[in-house]
């Protein structure tokens, strides 16, 4: 008969994270992976456990992912037409079993410092607390998907978007701005964009969130152009970053 489980695996009501990483995309899901794998207590938190790690295109084809990566890992055990979706599933195989990563389906709808914490507020009900967190929520705040007339509130894959949360952060003083993203139409699908918010470049140290001492952002939440590379390679630099900030 096995032991009980390890808080590390069911944390409890209170638990105190090292890292709670909001957004499970290409940049979440790399960070968190890294970190676990460095030891970190990590909670990976998204709405939609299902679109865990997402790619931007259809297949794995040509994908550019660094070397060392998750991503890059995972791609190397399949063929380069592989579907997303079967690379998905593969991906999130591999997150479900790293030691120290807990995911959680939940929409985060606010943020509070509190002393050496920052505690996480969810449309569910319970709060979450972590010593640092890291929006990671690509083209999800207060995103808005357009399809020839149509608009929908929500960002990529018609997942809810991030509203609360952007109001929230506004409210804390954080100066967001708009962007858009345009996705080309694959198989018969038509084309869209999403229009969303992300910090203005003034409200980032890096990849500090300055009105925050512990937030963090990551992926489309800072400025520049987003490539699997370059988010991925943000992802291994904000891992050592956070890294050497725990040791200190």
């Amino acid at each position: 008969m096995s032991g009980p489980l390890s808080p590390r695996s069911l944390p409890q009501p209170g638990h105190l994270y090292d890292v709670a990483v909001i957004g499970a995309g290409l940049a979440g899901t790399e960070l968190a992976w890294r970190l676990a794998r460095a030891g970190q207590d990590v909670l990976l938190v998204t709405q939609a456990l299902d679109h865990l790690g997402n790619l931007y295109g259809p297949t794995v084809d040509g994908a550019d992912f660094p070397e060392g990566s998750l991503f890059a890992g995972v791609a190397t055990r399949m063929a380069p037409d592989t579907d997303g979706w079967t690379f998905h599933r593969l991906l999130k195989a591999e997150v479900e079993a790293t030691p120290g990563i807990h995911l959680l389906q939940s929409t985060v709808t606010g943020l509070e410092e509190e002393g050496e914490r920052l505690t996480l507020s969810t449309w569910e009900g319970p709060a979450l607390h972590a010593r640092r967190g890291v929006l990671a929520v690509g083209a999800f705040l207060k995103g808005r998907l357009l399809i020839g007339d149509t608009m929908e509130e929500a960002g990529r894959l018609s997942e809810v978007a991030y509203d609360f949360l952007a109001d929230d952060l506004a409210c804390s003083g954080v100066w967001l701005i708009g962007a858009e993203q345009e996705a080309a139409g694959v198989d018969g699908a038509p084309p869209y964009s999403v229009r969303f918010l992300t910090p203005a470049p003034a409200e980032l140290e890096g990849f500090r969130v300055t009105r925050f001492d512990h937030l963090y952002a990551l992926g489309r939440c800072t400025p520049g152009d987003h490539t699997y590379r370059s988010v991925l390679e943000d992802a291994a630099r904000l891992a050592a970053e956070l890294m050497g900030e725990g040791e200190a």
